[in-house]
């Protein structure tokens, strides 16, 4: 009795090769951490999504700090004080930090000349930051007072 040689049939084996793919998301994975960093550097800034609404009534005043067309800094703290002296960013943001360690609910606005650069109100925004204050509004003229 002779006994061929029998192959055994082999099945294809219905697999995907994900390694490729493994590859790809690690490396999306580090594009997305090392940008995301940079992405969110700013000041942040609660954007209304409709009309601005004026400070309730109720509240207490707000301090203003403006930025005339000159770049001059000033800040008005509604307590008998004139906002007509010219400071520095430090002085402001002095003032500011004393302020707010006495009344923190207060509101704090910026009230910057239209002519003004970008970079100047930023950085105004980012003293105001660093002096304490946990949110900054932004002063606006009504579409009707023009």
């Amino acid at each position: 009795m002779m006994h061929g040689y029998q192959r055994k049939r082999r099945r294809p084996v219905a697999e995907i090769n994900v390694v490729p793919y493994i590859d790809v998301m690690l490396v999306l994975l580090i594009i997305f951490m090392a940008t995301a960093p940079i992405v969110t550097q700013g000041v942040k800034v609660d954007l209304p999504t409709g009309e601005a609404e004026a400070l309730s009534t109720d509240s207490k005043p707000p301090v203003v700090a403006s930025i005339d067309a000159n770049g001059d800094y000033y800040l008005d703290i509604g307590s008998g004080s004139s906002a007509k002296d010219v400071l520095t960013l430090d002085d402001v943001a002095t003032q500011v930090a004393a302020m707010i360690m006495l009344e923190p609910e207060r509101p704090v606005v910026v009230k910057a000349d239209r002519t003004i650069p970008y970079e100047d109100v930023i950085q105004l925004m980012i003293t105001l930051q660093k002096a304490g204050v946990p949110s900054v509004g932004l002063m606006t003229d009504s579409p009707q007072e023009k």
